[in-house]
């Protein structure tokens, strides 16, 4: 029996990689993002029919209790189960502590933490009727161990991430659930791409000297990751090779930060 997976935020970026990874790997997967990702999301879904695998796109803002909850029983429904859910959607900003306004961190905190809740929250539900267990996968980050300045409510919400898989861990754990998260570091994404052009304002640099310098500095094997190195590790974490591995926050950045 073919197992089934969501992954949200997974428009483009690391989610679309990891989406398209556990397709490849054999599982059908329901796809989520905004609707003003809509466009690139139908592609997304068309990508992982095309490797043989059933999908379904479901728009949902995940720091939307309602939607969420719509949106895990609409995947379990039209997949058949769900088994594996992957809560990846995440947004950041660059902005001095100091500058950060209240309006600014609520709306980090509501798709970063309150919406790996949710996702957590409405999956487990599901896992738990179904009474065949499951894998519940979040996005954290190295900043989720270590803050990097000027990402300040970022890295927060993702101590935060840290803290909740752990609390989810311990107690689905006899639903025979587990709770891991993945912390990428430096990623050739949009939303980096975002970062080094603010903090290359900030920093008087050009674009791209920031991403660069930092791969040259920081990490250990010397170049920035693609999305389908983190996806690669959530593939790990969704499959069953890691049924003993819960509460775990991997670090997955190419020897930024050691715990």
């Amino acid at each position: 029996m073919s197992r089934n997976a969501l992954v949200t935020g997974s428009a483009r970026g690391i989610g679309r990689a990891i989406a398209l990874r556990l397709a490849r790997d054999g599982l059908n997967v329901a796809v989520n993002d905004i609707e003003a990702n809509s466009s690139d999301l139908s592609k997304v879904r068309q990508e992982i029919e095309e490797l043989g695998r059933k999908s379904v796109a479901i728009i949902a803002d995940v720091s939307i209790d309602k939607e969420v909850e719509a949106m895990m029983q609409k995947a379990s429904k039209e997949l058949g189960s769900l088994d594996v859910v992957v809560a990846n959607a995440g947004i950041n900003q660059v902005k001095p502590l100091l500058d950060v306004t209240t309006e600014d961190w609520d709306r980090i905190f509501a798709t970063n933490l309150r919406g790996v809740f949710f996702c957590y929250k409405e999956a487990a539900k599901v896992m738990i009727a179904q009474g065949t267990g499951g894998k519940l996968i979040a996005a954290c980050s190295v900043v989720g161990y270590r803050p990097s300045p000027l990402l300040g409510p970022y890295s927060t919400s993702k101590w935060g991430v840290r803290g909740l898989t752990q609390a989810a861990a311990i107690e689905w754990a006899k639903y025979n659930i587990t709770v891991n998260a993945y912390c990428p570091g430096i990623v050739r994404t949009a939303m980096w791409d975002m970062l080094d052009e603010e903090l290359a304002k900030i920093e008087g640099k050009q674009k791209g000297e920031v991403i660069e310098d930092q791969s040259k500095k920081r990490i250990a094997l010397g170049r920035t990751s693609e999305p389908e190195d983190v996806a690669n590790f959530v593939s790990y974490l969704a499959s069953k090779d890691s049924d003993y591995m819960t509460g775990q926050s991997i670090m997955i950045d190419g020897g930024i930060q050691f715990s």
